[in-house]
């Protein structure tokens, strides 16, 4: 291998390279420094370890989503039994775990196993070309502040950038938002020099950051108001997880990891099929335990009943009732309304409220991005993603020697993110034992309907149709979110099942 050489790009074209310009090729070419990559890296080294591999990361540190956002109070919403790793067993003493903390773990993994020393850091992916003929990606880099231009090639890319933009979150087009007197934050962009110590904040959203941040910025804010247009599921759970914490006191770290994993893997299943198959019931569950949290003349029918059944979007968790407890002590309260105007002191709303505030915090969510935003070519032909179909939930129709970690939309990351993971270093040695050299999974059945990957009518998830990969009807399209289903399917079915084709390289006028 040799050291990448700068080389001068082309707007929108390959990049040309100066005569004496040398290129770095690898075997896998990882994009992203997140769970998902960190993850890539420990089972490539580990199950293809006479592949050469390295991990282009965008931004200068490791974590991706749990370095990016720095609010208040920032936490996971799946327990951590299931979105830490397989390999390496959770050990804290929280299940629902604290952002800092999980992004050191995260960090403590790459340090552990070595992939940090994989990783091109401040490296963004911006162009990938595949050439069917040599089988392999050229992958075009803007390295650095200053956009430094870089070049890779690899035999097979994978993408474990996740699936939102890093640059900036949703912001409504509210144009009257500017009369504001005060400072407007995103949480993804958390300012690190905010004071709102005895301030009024109000923060607009209904979601998971939402109900974060009222509880984590009530103790330092004068008051906190929750702004919603309409009210999401809130559910209570301990942050500790009594079983698995006595369970590590008395078994192996590695036994009670698996037995608590299954454990919250079965009960998550357990749920969500509860709520498919009666949603009714659940949502009337669900209400009812708001009602016991925070009594019965608190208006729970305006602020935690929801238009849609649960699961249809995500469930916000909340640990330990700290939004409750919040509520409860005064120091927190929620509007369900809608904004009419912004005002030099708040928000005016539609029912002539007038809401004051010194700080507006704007947690009205998510941009999707497929594959990170990397333009892609097939044999010098564009590639549109929202044409593709999922394969498997990891591969895309078409595209070839190229996968992307993707997780449950209804349980943890992880789980899936890691089957992607196996599933991969199968398809790798697979394909060494039987001298291909790529493979691309084939749309050849015309009774395939497309359909919706994400089964939620979340706003990030609705905004996002028309640029998102689609899944199929049936099997191997087919996103099932269910973790037994894809354990069967990824770790153990076969790579060669008729769908993906495979090739040897030879020139395309004799495979023509």
């Amino acid at each position: 291998m040799t050291e990448s050489q700068p080389v001068n790009p082309s707007p929108g074209a390959p990049l040309e390279l100066s005569q004496d310009a040398q290129i770095e090729h690898f075997d896998v070419l990882v994009v992203g420094a997140g769970l998902s990559g960190i993850c890539a890296g420990y089972h490539l080294q580990t199950r293809c370890a006479a592949k050469s591999y390295a991990i282009l990361e965008a931004r200068d540190a490791i974590g991706g989503t749990w370095d990016l956002f720095r609010y208040p109070g920032i936490r996971s919403d799946s327990d951590m039994h299931t979105m830490g790793y397989s390999f390496r067993p959770w050990s804290g003493e929280k299940a629902i775990a604290d952002g800092p903390d999980i992004l050191r773990y995260i960090r403590d993994t790459a340090k552990e196993y070595g992939i940090d020393r994989r990783i091109r850091f401040g490296q963004r992916a911006i162009r990938a070309s595949w050439n069917s003929d040599e089988a392999q990606w050229t992958v075009d880099v803007e390295a650095g502040p200053e956009k430094r231009p870089l070049r890779y090639r690899a035999n097979f890319v994978f993408m474990c950038s996740g699936y939102y933009d890093y640059d900036a979150g949703y912001l409504p087009d509210w144009p009257d938002l500017d009369r504001f007197g005060g400072r407007v934050v995103h949480p993804q962009k958390w300012p690190e020099d905010l004071d709102y110590a005895g301030k009024r904040v109000l923060i607009i959203g209904s979601g998971a950051t939402a109900v974060t941040l009222v509880p984590a910025m009530t103790e330092k804010a004068a008051h906190v108001i929750m702004l919603q247009r309409s009210p999401s599921y809130v559910a209570a759970l301990p942050a500790k997880d009594a079983i698995a914490n006595r369970l590590q006191r008395r078994l192996p770290a590695r036994l009670a990891h698996t037995i608590v994993r299954w454990k919250n893997v079965l009960y998550g299943m357990y749920i969500y099929r509860q709520c498919k198959r009666r949603p009714e019931m659940i949502k009337q569950l669900l209400i009812n335990l708001v009602r016991r949290e925070l009594g019965p003349d608190y208006d729970v029918e305006t602020h935690f009943t929801p238009r849609y059944y649960p699961w249809d979007q995500r469930l916000c968790l909340v640990p330990d009732s700290d939004l409750f407890d919040a509520i409860r002590s005064g120091k927190a309260s929620i509007e369900t309304d809608e904004i009419e105007a912004f005002t030099e002191t708040g928000v005016g709303l539609r029912s002539g409220k007038q809401l004051d505030a010194d700080i507006i915090v704007t947690a009205t969510g998510l941009r999707l991005k497929a594959l990170g935003g990397m333009q892609l070519t097939v044999d010098d032909a564009p590639v549109d993603p929202a044409k593709a179909l999922t394969y498997k939930g990891m591969m895309f129709s078409d595209i070839p020697n190229l996968a992307s970690a993707f997780g449950y939309t209804n349980a943890s990351w992880t789980l899936k993110a890691e089957l992607t993971v196996k599933y991969v270093y199968r398809l790798l040695n697979y394909m060494d034992a039987q001298g291909y050299a790529w493979c691309a999974p084939r749309r050849n059945d015309p009774t395939i309907v497309e359909e919706t990957a994400l089964p939620l009518t979340s706003g990030y998830v609705q905004r996002a149709k028309h640029i998102m990969p689609k899944q199929g009807s049936k099997r191997p399209w087919k996103l099932h979110q269910n973790y037994f289903k894809d354990v069967s399917l990824l770790q153990f079915g076969s790579v060669n099942d008729g769908t993906m084709e495979f090739r040897r390289t030879e020139p395309r006028s004799r495979a023509a």
